[in-house]
């Protein structure tokens, strides 16, 4: 069935990396978030009211922000998918995120107006009428979200939607607590303790701590976090694959938004190569990435020097310091000054998860002290890079 409506309102299905694909099936899923949602508030809030439960009408209006954050997501793919003009030469793309972040404000919103109503019912419960064909109504909003789950978490990794999966996760969340409210108005009917404050207590938190989730990835994003480790690889991959290529470092995704990455590294290439054949390999990989993942891709080619018997016996050694002082530390771009009494190496040196001046300090001094262990001409002249990719 999926597939069905997804053949009819979303042209070109297939070609999910085009930005104008992305933006139909962004509009696709929110429409049908909106009017599913809206068809489960307008079910929800009558027996609510009729049973008198504030579990049940706190659902019902947490499916009235589920619509309009449907509705911002439509608005926000569409001022997304805008072409890129002079003031926003890399495009609009990052508007998803800002729609994403809208959404996770409601979805705290709800939550908190819920916690406050569940903490006013606990001071002064009030009794829940029980109807069993209300409770199979409900019972029947349950299936409709787990079907909104499958879907929007179906198409978010069809088209890498951020915004499309978070979706998904808050249908689920809605699914989960539509059951707990169910389960309270059942039990409800057999207790006199105030089971459905409590349900609407426990469900105020569990819908704030989806707002919590889904903003903090969108900030994550719009701050820059680490890129798609997958995406990574593949780049790193393809660029190895070119005729010559001995080692890949450097490699920085740029994100403007979702289907509007670009990225840049250094290819390593032996140095007695000719420059012209080397430049048509670095070319051809650009265009093969920029084909295959469509990410347009700027690869700077560092020279290597090779049939060196000093270079590779230094580059030998100093793999050995480096795996008893750090191990899993990479280092790249080494070089060689060579004289009679000192013998300069340059590198750069790789340190994961961004550690601390004092710990890049400690490690660079116990590199260097260790390497002129190994002969006294060594001198050390270590540059600490970034590692930009994540996958350190």
């Amino acid at each position: 069935m999926l597939d069905f409506l997804v053949r009819k309102f979303v042209p070109n299905a297939q070609q999910v990396n085009d930005p104008a694909v992305r933006t139909a099936y962004s509009v696709f899923a929110g429409a049908m978030g909106i009017v599913l949602n809206i068809l489960l508030f307008g079910v929800k809030l009558p027996i609510g009211m009729i049973t008198g439960s504030i579990a049940i009408t706190s659902d019902a209006f947490n499916n009235l922000s589920d619509m309009g954050s449907s509705l911002i997501t439509v608005i926000g793919a569409r001022m997304a998918g805008r072409r890129p003009d002079r003031e926003h030469p890399f495009g609009h793309g990052r508007l998803e995120y800002v729609s994403a972040l809208i959404v996770a404000f409601l979805i705290l919103l709800v939550g908190f107006e819920l916690l406050k109503e569940s903490i006013g019912k606990l001071a002064q419960p009030q009794p829940v009428d029980f109807n069993p064909v209300l409770v199979g109504v409900l019972a029947l909003s349950v299936l409709v979200k787990v079907f909104m789950f499958y879907y929007n978490r179906t198409l978010g990794r069809r088209i890498q939607s951020t915004v499309m999966r978070a979706t998904a996760s808050d249908s689920l969340n809605d699914a989960i607590t539509t059951s707990a409210v169910v389960a309270a108005t059942i039990i409800g009917h057999f207790v006199t303790w105030p089971i459905d404050a409590l349900a609407g207590l426990a469900l105020s938190l569990l819908i704030l701590w989806s707002g919590y989730g889904v903003a903090k990835d969108t900030i994550d994003l719009l701050l820059g976090g680490k890129p798609d480790p997958e995406l990574v690889k593949r780049i790193a991959a393809m660029v190895m694959e070119g005729e010559g290529v001995t080692g890949v470092h450097d490699l920085i995704i740029h994100d403007y938004g979702p289907g509007r990455v670009m990225a840049s590294v250094h290819a390593e290439v032996p140095s007695d190569q000719d420059i012209m054949h080397v430049h048509e390999v670095i070319d051809a990989t650009e265009q093969r990435i920029q084909r295959e993942l469509g990410v347009p891709i700027v690869i700077h080619m560092d020279p290597i020097l090779v049939h060196s018997e000093k270079l590779d016996k230094a580059n030998a050694q100093l793999r050995q310091v480096l795996d008893r002082v750090a191990p899993g530390v990479s280092y790249h771009d080494l070089r060689m000054t060579d004289g009679e009494n000192r013998i300069n190496l340059i590198f750069d040196l790789v340190l994961p998860d961004g550690p601390s001046q004092e710990k890049s300090q400690q490690v660079v001094r116990e590199v260097g002290e260790k390497m002129a262990q190994v002969d006294p001409r060594y001198r050390c002249v270590i540059h600490v890079d970034q590692d930009y990719s994540g996958l350190m």
